[in-house]
C-alpha cells in the first residue's frame, strides 16, 4: 500500500500466538479506510508469525530491525490471543511505544488478551483520572484491579479504545477507523461489509 503524505498510519503488532481473526480483520478494516497498516512482528526476526489457530502472517516488518519512523504513525493496537498477547505484552520495545503513543494522545487499543499489554505499558500510570477498559473474560482479573474495568464490546476512553475478542473485532475496528478518518469513512467501509449493527 502507497503512503501519502496526509494519509493515516496504524502499527499492529503480531506474534507467534496472536488471535488470527482479531489481527487480521483490524488490519483488512483500517487498510480498506485508506489507512496505511504496519503489520509489524514481535520476538520474531524473519519469515511469518504462525498465529493461535494456525494460520500464518507475513509481517511487513519485524521489531527489532530498523522500522522507519515509528513515532510517525498515529495508532499502536494490540491484538489478542493468550501466547501472542504474553510475548507483545512483554516486551519492552512494545512497552515504550505504547506508553509514548498514550502520552502523545495518539490511539493505543487492544482486544481480547492483547489489554495485558495496556497494563503492562504502566498506562493506568499515566492518567490523571481512572482508566476505562475491557477485555476477553479470562483477563478480566488480571485487570480490574487497575483499571475501571467494563464489559462493553468496544471501550472507548479517550485516546485508548479496548475490546473483549473476535466477535466484537469488526466493531473494535470500525471504531478505530471513525476515530481515525471519521464516521463517514467508518459507514462506508461498513456498508459493502453487510454487518449487522451500525457505526
Amino acid at each position: 500500500m502507497v503512503n501519502h503524505p496526509q494519509q493515516k498510519k496504524a502499527i499492529v503488532f503480531i506474534a507467534n500466538g496472536t488471535e488470527e481473526m482479531e489481527a487480521i480483520i483490524t488490519i483488512d478494516v483500517l487498510r480498506r479506510a485508506g489507512i496505511h497498516v504496519l503489520a509489524l512482528a514481535v520476538e520474531t526476526e524473519s519469515g511469518p508469525v504462525t498465529c493461535s489457530r494456525g494460520v500464518k502472517i507475513v509481517p511487513d516488518a519485524y521489531l527489532g530491525d530498523d522500522v522507519p519512523k515509528i513515532g510517525t504513525y498515529d495508532a499502536a493496537i494490540v491484538p489478542g490471543g493468550a501466547q501472542g498477547a504474553a510475548t507483545i505484552s512483554q516486551n519492552a520495545q512494545v512497552r515504550s511505544i505504547l506508553a509514548e503513543f498514550y502520552a502523545q494522545h495518539k490511539i493505543v487499543a487492544a482486544i481480547c488478551a492483547g489489554s495485558l499489554a495496556i497494563k503492562t505499558a504502566s498506562i493506568q500510570d499515566k492518567s490523571q483520572k481512572p482508566v476505562h477498559i475491557t477485555s476477553h473474560p479470562s483477563v478480566r482479573e488480571e485487570l480490574e484491579g487497575h483499571f475501571v474495568y467494563k464489559e462493553d464490546r468496544v471501550v472507548a476512553d479517550s485516546n485508548l479504545v479496548t475490546s473483549r475478542g473476535p466477535g466484537t473485532t469488526f466493531e473494535f475496528a470500525l471504531k478505530l477507523v471513525s476515530l481515525l478518518v471519521g464516521d463517514d469513512k467508518a459507514r462506508e467501509v461498513a456498508d459493502p461489509m453487510m454487518l449487522n449493527f451500525e457505526i
